[in-house]
């Protein structure tokens, strides 16, 4: 898994049998991405240039990277994966225009491991009229759905979304909107530094309320479920066009925390009545300062690490992506359409063989 956030690469060996059907994990292996190859995706958000080639070509060093990553974890563990369900990294998310692209040459990426490689989960469910994410609400649904607990799963990568697990009824699941990827993105660029570690840059400045509420005011944020969020809607050239250009860095950074706080618990507030509790995974899980703002925000609620349900936090989407494809070996569906808005359950990915 590689994601919104653009940080690295996320290798999890998952065990599936009939004592884990939902997967077990393991072994682990991460390796982050270079600054170098972090712009140039980033790039490949907005038209440019010769942008076909340049794809190409990173789609070649992503399967080149992934590889490494992968055979690390195989050396690691000395056990030779069935199969490898790859996400590949996202550049565009257009649903609304019938696509999504996820930059990785699969077919190389095979070839580099010896292992049947499961890509591009994202299409069928696009092609069946839904928006191709998120997907890892079936996977939660299946590993975290309790007969007397309702339960919410609240994803924090680059986008934040979340899965309503009532104890009985209609599961749903859908992206709230921004995660990490703004905060993330305004602390490179006013300190240098990849991330604001434990949320404590933004601990020390004073939230903009002005901003805040015309931030909140998106329109993305009215709209019903289901629905996809990503860098097309949440960038900081939208945060920048709402500045005055005076206010102090971190007091913005404080504002975008509070935007990822709000809009995770006014989708819980409107879409999860009657839950009792949350359990956070992803980057943002790490945040101290963002997971202090939710349980301020929601002090009724037991707030909680998917740790504490048996899956690691910072594992659980390459976990989700290796069921995906464990899913698609077996011909069984992997979206769950109440969270894509899909016409019907589908089979996803596409297998290429080693």
């Amino acid at each position: 898994m590689s994601g919104t956030s653009l940080d690295g690469i996320d290798a999890a060996l998952i065990l599936f049998d009939a004592d884990h059907p939902t997967g077990r994990l393991v072994d682990k292996h991460y390796n982050n991405y270079p600054t170098t190859l972090r712009h140039q995706i980033l790039e490949l958000h907005d038209t440019g240039a010769d942008e076909l080639h340049r794809s190409a070509l990173i789609s070649n060093e992503l399967a080149d990277r992934y590889a490494k990553t992968v055979n690390a974890l195989i050396c690691k563990s000395n056990i030779q994966p069935t199969a490898l369900a790859c996400h590949g990294q996202t550049i565009r998310h257009r649903p609304e225009a019938g696509y999504s692209i996820q930059l990785v040459n699969a077919s190389r990426l095979a070839e580099l491991t010896s292992t049947t490689v499961i890509a591009d989960f994202r299409n069928r469910d696009i092609a069946a009229g839904g928006q191709g994410a998120p997907l890892v609400p079936a996977f939660h649904a299946a590993a975290f759905r309790h007969p007397q607990r309702h339960r919410v799963i609240v994803n924090i990568g680059g986008i934040a979304n979340l899965t309503d697990l009532p104890s009985t009824g209609k599961v749903i699941g859908f992206d709230c909107g921004p995660g990490n990827s703004l905060l993330d993105a305004w602390c490179q660029l006013h300190t240098g530094e990849e991330f604001d570690k434990d949320g404590a840059w933004s601990a020390q400045a004073e939230t903009i309320p002005t901003v805040l509420a015309i931030l909140l005011s998106h329109p993305y944020f009215a709209l019903p479920a289901p629905k996809s969020a990503g860098r097309e809607q949440f960038n900081l050239a939208w945060v920048s066009s709402h500045l005055q250009g005076d206010e102090l860095p971190q007091d913005v950074q404080a504002t975008l925390l509070q935007l990822t706080a709000l809009s995770i618990t006014n989708a819980i507030k409107h879409q999860c009545a009657h839950a009792t509790e949350i359990y956070i995974c992803g980057g943002g899980a790490h945040n101290s300062s963002l997971l202090y703002a939710l349980r301020t925000h929601l002090p009724d609620l037991h707030i909680d690490l998917t740790d504490a349900l048996g899956i690691n936090a910072d594992w659980l989407e390459a976990h989700a992506f290796a069921w995906l494809g464990w899913q698609t070996l077996q011909g069984l569906p992997g979206n769950l359409i109440e969270a894509t808005g899909a016409s019907h359950p589908c089979i996803l990915g596409a297998i290429y063989p080693a």
